[in-house]
């Protein structure tokens, strides 16, 4: 799969029985908290969250749109990527992809900024 952006984080993700839904597969809201977690990698390295409360500012989300392609298990071993796409002054695109193998699970989207949590407004990325 092609992609545009520079890819900041990578890693294996384990998948837990509490991964798991009724079907036997991996429920929809999962990969939503693993994209969390590759972003999340990201950010650390830039500015931790404790450094962010200090600024009084937090990373907020304004979109996310995922799109699920084929099952995973709790057999399989998928690895999640995260690439940076797009900064502008106030809103930042990281995409994703959740893959195994030669299996693609899921590729998303994701559209945030940086809040002012004292004027709770969005503000300027750090």
């Amino acid at each position: 799969m092609e992609h545009e952006g520079l890819l900041v984080a990578e890693r294996e993700i384990e998948v837990n029985n509490y991964d798991i839904d009724a079907m036997g597969i991996v429920s929809n809201i999962v990969y939503i908290r693993w994209f969390e977690d590759l972003r999340t990698i990201f950010i650390n390295e830039y500015m931790t969250f404790s450094e962010m409360m200090k600024e009084h500012i937090s990373p907020i989300l304004m979109k996310t749109e995922i799109e699920y392609k084929v099952p995973i298990t709790i057999h399989d071993k998928p690895v999640g990527r995260c690439w940076f796409v797009k900064a502008g002054r106030m809103k930042w695109v990281f995409k994703f992809e959740i893959t195994s193998g030669d299996k693609v699970h899921c590729i998303g989207q994701q559209t945030g900024g940086f809040l002012d949590l004292e004027r709770q407004r969005i503000t300027k990325m750090p």
